[in-house]
């Protein structure tokens, strides 16, 4: 969800590209204030909720009656669940609000119970077996809990009724299993409404059926897996827009408002939607949910919802449409599977808008002061991490934090795409949404950097140590040094944060010659007052630190320092030899003894031990095939004969 958007500086910017970033800023304000306040309570509650761990939902059946005009919901939910051990009862969250009057089970009712726990526990007359595929029917009625979850409107003096239910607002208006371990696999929407309105859902629209009395029957139905947050609808006089996108092609449906519909600038930026899928898919993979729809359903609030195929819109800017479809990747595809780790939704769909700026929306200038503006942000303060602590999980405003979650959660991606180089870092995101184990699925850190490793060859633990888990940015002062056709530098670094000793990143280096020549270096930093040899065919005029901003930092200075000596930075490359190897391995480069890794391709740990200098590594004992070798966070990878 894009509920805030990052404040750029305006003399940083040029005019269009100020506006546009306005625009998006005044429009998303409003959503993160709304959710403030409506889910201070709610996130008091639980990532994992225990008394639903002993069962997978597979599926729910709405079958419900709702009216724009008259804020109440009223009819049933059919739940199919299959018990991962025998279980004698079973819970769902529903908020005490709901007045469940019957719970239906094979032709009989069951006693339940409400809880002030905002559950409902039901009993079986016997015990069910562990992996036997049941159900139940919940029959209730009421006024939900007033906040965004639920709420009724108008527009253009019509009524409108919206649902929005990240973190913890699904069980506010229907009884379902909210942890972050377990998606509904399969969920049918039947609503009953007055004739006159339009219901717009996730998934597939299967019938619209006119009953008596002037009332319509909608019937939606999502095959895919959804976290409970994810489902929603919206219900006015919608203009129903239904086209397609894609090659090949899939249905593009939209519910606006007729206003909306009338507004030629919003329909240009629905349309430009087909534009940005087509960016997505070429870097993200295809559209996860194309069995389906991709769309757009309006809804009151000032911002958008990346609700699961159809994202909910409260304005059209274009950069608001491109961060709720990314998230249709990540967030929905892949979700994070713990509030801490909502960077995993939040930062990556970021990451979507900061793409379309730059391959769609501003010039390779504006781009550019788009991304000072970014780190300007993100260094507005010396501390916080993006990782959410759990002492932080009660409070909304740091989960949906706009400088650490949002802003500085893209800047990971960007930096990892700067280590791994575009094309690499691209195919890494399309293998990480793809995994078996992982698409459609619950994920968390631990699991994309897995999956990194998987794709690359690379353990960037270290790095989410320093970025993610650690707090606060580096600055730099590179001093350098022309000898001849060798280029001399030096990079010293201090931390704004006490919770890094040191970020371990290459550094971004641009050599400007006298006439007009220009060479590029990443400097492979790892460790404080570090020197770097390199060579250079022309004199240099000039050097560019972070050039195009790639890496984060704040208050970094260049220097050129004539008192540097080739002794003072002479280094020795980092290197491991033979390669292949048969019985074993000599590494170059460390000289000191050091603890090292061996990891198979998928990621699986081999052997860890202590390099000592000088010393082979034996690996005789290994089964031919290719291993990545790790130490003092340098990976590279090898084969074994």
């Amino acid at each position: 969800m894009r509920k805030f958007y990052l404040l750029i500086l305006g003399l940083l910017l040029s005019q269009p590209a100020y506006g546009q970033i306005q625009d998006q800023n005044i429009e998303m304000k409003g959503l993160i204030a709304k959710e403030m306040n409506s889910f201070t309570q709610k996130m008091t509650a639980y990532n994992i909720n225990p008394n639903t761990l002993n069962y997978d939902l597979q599926y729910q059946r709405m079958n419900v009656t709702l009216d724009p005009a008259v804020y109440n919901i009223a009819g049933s939910v059919t739940s199919h669940f299959k018990p991962n051990l025998n279980m004698s009862s079973i819970y769902f969250d529903l908020t005490d609000n709901m007045v469940v009057s019957q719970v239906q089970y094979h032709g009989s009712n069951l006693t339940f119970q409400q809880l002030p726990t905002k559950e409902i526990k039901i009993d079986f007359p016997a015990s069910i077996p562990a992996n036997t595929l049941d159900s139940l029917t919940i029959h209730y009625s009421g006024a939900p809990t007033p906040g965004n979850a639920f709420s009724t409107t108008l527009q253009s003096g019509t009524p409108i009724l919206c649902t929005l239910s990240e973190p913890y607002g699904a069980q506010d208006w229907f009884p379902t299993k909210q942890s972050m371990n377990d998606k509904i696999e399969r969920f049918d929407f039947k609503i009953t409404t007055p004739s006159q309105y339009n219901v717009a859902a996730n998934g597939k629209l299967m019938s619209e059926t006119i009953l008596p009395g002037n009332q319509k029957l909608t019937f939606w139905r999502t095959a895919y897996p959804t976290a409970a947050y994810l489902i929603a609808l919206s219900i006015t006089n919608f203009v129903k827009i239904n086209d397609t996108m894609g090659n090949p092609p899939f249905p593009f449906v939209n519910y606006v408002y007729p206003s909306t519909n009338a507004d030629p600038v919003s329909m240009a930026n629905i349309e430009w939607t087909k534009q940005i899928m087509s960016t997505f898919e070429t870097y993200f993979g295809p559209y996860p949910f194309r069995n389906e729809k991709y769309g757009h359903m309006q809804f009151k609030f000032g911002g958008g919802m990346e609700h699961q195929t159809m994202s909910s819109m409260g304005s059209w800017s274009k950069g608001l449409i491109a961060h709720e479809l990314a998230h249709q990747w990540f967030g929905d595809k892949v979700t994070c599977g713990a509030w801490n780790d909502i960077w995993l939704n939040e930062g990556f769909a970021t990451f979507g808008a900061v793409l379309a700026n730059e391959k769609l929306l501003m010039t390779n200038t504006e781009f550019k002061n788009f991304l000072l503006g970014e780190i300007n942000n993100i260094t507005s303060a010396p501390n916080g991490s993006t990782y959410v602590p759990d002492a932080d999980l009660s409070n909304v405003s740091r989960i949906f934090n706009n400088r650490l979650t949002y802003a500085k959660g893209a800047y990971i991606l960007r930096m990892i795409k700067w280590i791994l180089g575009d094309a690499v870092f691209y195919q890494a995101l399309k293998d990480y949404h793809a995994r078996p184990n992982l698409a459609y699925n619950y994920v968390k850190t631990v699991d994309f950097n897995t999956s990194l490793l998987q794709s690359t060859g690379k353990d960037f633990t270290g790095f989410f140590n320093d970025w993610l888990y650690g707090e606060g940015y580096p600055s730099y002062t590179i001093k350098w040094k022309q000898t001849g056709n060798q280029i001399l530098f030096k990079a010293s670094q201090v931390q704004s944060s006490p919770t890094v000793s040191f970020f371990d990143i290459p550094l971004p280096i641009k050599v400007n010659g006298t006439g007009g020549q220009t060479a590029y270096f990443a400097l492979n930093n790892t460790s404080n007052n570090q020197g770097f040899l390199e060579t250079v065919s022309f004199p240099v005029a000039s050097v560019e630190f972070n050039y195009e901003y790639q890496i984060l930092e704040k208050n970094s200075t260049v220097i050129q320092d004539n008192t540097l000596s080739v002794s003072s930075v002479e280094k020795e490359e980092f290197a491991l030899y033979p390669n292949p190897a048969k019985n074993e391995l000599f590494i170059k480069g460390i000289n000191k003894p050091a603890a090292y890794s061996i990891y198979s391709l998928d990621g699986k740990l081999i052997r860890k031990s202590v390099y000592q200098p000088g010393k082979a590594v034996g690996i005789s004992e290994l089964v031919p095939g290719s291993y990545i070798f790790s130490v003092d966070d340098k990976n590279i990878k090898f084969l074994k004969q």
